[in-house]
């Protein structure tokens, strides 16, 4: 799903991604709660002194994809995915997704253990999720001979697919933590609890990166945007309410709720050193597990 922010197709991005309509800078993010909470402020003009975005509202897998081809100027991106994009984009200290008891879950028709995967089916939200890289890293240790084969759907899809019989299991992101026991499920197993158990870092999930080019006086005005947006969504949330409901695809108002009291946290409003160990502990054991290309040196430094 992409839509730009007046609800009609996104206009194509110059050779090098420049500023879209009026100049403005493009920025891409998901229309989940948690996003649509963050970016409020910016995307409504309320953030003194902030670059007025032009928003592409975009799935997760979408946005990836953006960032490899290097589409827009600022986007929201699965961690999973920095080792493609760093050279060009830098990781912003703030806006992203990242903490605890938060993370993807392998859900099942009936109950299980992990064993049970072996040759089977498992639809995942996207191959560069980090949902997906924690599952691998999971599967390693808990799926003796591995699974069978690995299905792309959207992650709306995935719950009635599971339910339904066309997968055997299935790994669910975002709001399916609360929604899963509705379509009959069983939670295999949590990728956040066995992340949290093995590194006692938070559970790192979605990036916000900046084009490098911009410049470093201009991307660290960007950070001082999004942080600023962050709190003033904290300060006033019924600000945002409307913004968040309209693009929540008939999301109940209080599954909405729970959703950005878990992904929206201290993490958000700035990594931190625990954040930074976060990621680089992620795509480090990735990198040895031959499942992503190793960082360069200094390519988490923002500027």
């Amino acid at each position: 799903m992409v839509l730009n922010s007046t609800g009609g197709a996104p206009e194509a991005a110059g050779a090098d991604g420049a500023a879209g309509r009026d100049g403005r800078l493009r920025i891409a993010y998901s229309p989940c709660p948690n996003d649509t909470f963050v970016f409020h402020a910016w995307a409504h003009g309320l953030v003194p002194g902030a670059p007025p975005p032009d928003v592409t509202f975009a799935d997760i897998d979408v946005t990836n994809g953006m960032a490899e081809r290097g589409e827009l100027d600022v986007l929201k991106v699965s961690y999973a995915v920095l080792p493609w994009v760093l050279e060009e984009y830098a990781l912003l200290p703030c806006g992203g997704a990242l903490g605890r008891g938060c993370g993807p879950l392998v859900l099942t028709r009936e109950p299980g253990t992990g064993a049970g995967l072996r040759g089977a089916t498992v639809a995942v939200p996207g191959e560069r999720s980090t949902a997906y890289l924690l599952f691998r890293l999971w599967a390693a240790e808990a799926v003796p001979g591995g699974v069978g084969r690995i299905t792309v759907m959207p992650f709306h899809e995935i719950m009635p697919a599971v339910r339904d019989g066309a997968v055997d299991a299935g790994l669910v992101i975002h709001e399916a933590r609360f929604t899963y026991r509705e379509y009959g499920l069983h939670r295999l197993a949590d990728m956040g609890e066995h992340w949290e158990t093995a590194t006692g870092l938070p559970i790192p999930l979605g990036a916000i990166v900046a084009r490098r080019s911009l410049g470093a006086e201009r991307l660290r005005a960007l950070a001082g945007a999004v942080r600023t947006s962050v709190r003033m969504a904290w300060d006033d949330p019924e600000a945002s309410r409307p913004y968040v409901l309209e693009h929540a695809q008939e999301m109940d108002p209080s599954v909405a709720d729970r959703h950005i009291g878990l992904y929206v946290n201290e993490f958000t409003a700035d990594l931190g050193e625990s954040g930074y160990a976060a990621v680089r502990a992620l795509l480090t054991r990735a990198a040895a597990e031959g499942l992503v290309p190793p960082l360069g040196r200094g390519a988490l430094d923002f500027v």
